[in-house]
């Protein structure tokens, strides 16, 4: 029987991990037209006079089509628009659960494909693990919960079913120095780093491998990933057959992070933010 996981060694996970959400978190956010288009189509009255590409770009476009077509843009429902602003807390988590979904949960299944020998190795619940400490990292940001400490309690208490003393989760007291967590948290966001060095955006080919990077860190913690929020029972049984397998497992990790959702809501509701300073 192996030693037991302290809730030291859970901060000493998860604070490396919730820094690194940040980023991956905003190649989530981005991954939308809307920066490209403001680029291309600037307005005139914050149009710089003397950026010769920006200039060329307003007089191959009429100012009317110009305006509106980015009046549009702003109905859509996306981070950065006037939409997203207007739209409640609640609707923002439905959209994070969607665009988490759709990366991680794909990925997540994927070891479905082998059927119950896939089923017997741990990497399906860290990557779903993973994709559930993303979807409530964000989550958290939408309700106002922003500092790291929050996000460690939030995803402790839904995840692996632990109370993090405030203190702890603010680093004070885990397993951890600065510098540890420093270069464990470069070593998690390190591909994404490369990628906007080399592409000047985040490609999916990053973001894909640091998820893999994300679920190898969380499973460190052994079997606490099997308290995390699960699909229901038929998802199981399905997903030990091949092949349909991971259509089974898709519908249940689908399934899964809309209770982690459920639960990280529930959590957030009855929690205060920690005060800034105090992490």
């Amino acid at each position: 029987m192996g030693e037991a996981i302290t809730d030291k060694h859970v901060v000493s996970v998860l604070r490396p991990f919730v820094r690194a959400t940040t980023p991956m978190l905003d190649a989530l956010r981005e991954s939308d037209p809307l920066g490209l288009v403001r680029r291309v189509l600037p307005r005139s009255d914050h149009a710089d006079s003397g950026d010769a590409e920006d200039a060329a770009a307003l007089a191959k476009v009429d100012r009317g089509l110009r305006d509106k077509l980015l009046d549009g843009l702003e109905t859509v429902k996306v981070p950065g628009t006037e939409a997203w602003d207007h739209m409640s807390a609640e609707d923002r988590t439905n959209w994070w659960v969607n665009r988490v979904g759709r990366f991680t949960v794909l990925l997540a299944s994927v070891p479905g494909l082998g059927g119950a020998l896939a089923d017997r190795l741990p990497i399906q619940d860290a990557l779903a693990t993973a994709g559930q400490g993303l979807l409530l990292s964000a989550i958290a940001s939408e309700h106002g919960f922003t500092s790291q400490a929050d996000r460690v309690r939030l995803i402790a208490a839904v995840l692996f079913e632990r109370d993090i003393d405030p203190h702890l989760a603010a680093g004070h007291g885990d397993n951890l120095t600065d510098e540890e967590e420093d270069a464990a948290t470069a070593e998690l966001t390190g591909d994404l780093t490369a990628s906007s060095e080399k592409h000047g955006k985040i490609t999916m080919k990053a973001a894909t491998s640091t998820l893999w990077r994300f679920g190898k860190t969380l499973f460190a913690l052994g079997d606490e990933l099997d308290k995390r929020p699960q699909g229901r029972f038929y998802h199981k049984a399905i997903g030990l057959l091949p092949v349909v397998g991971m259509a089974a497992d898709y519908l249940g990790e689908r399934s899964a992070l809309k209770r982690a959702a459920k639960k990280g809501r529930k959590w957030l509701a009855s929690h205060e933010p920690i005060q800034a300073g105090t992490q």
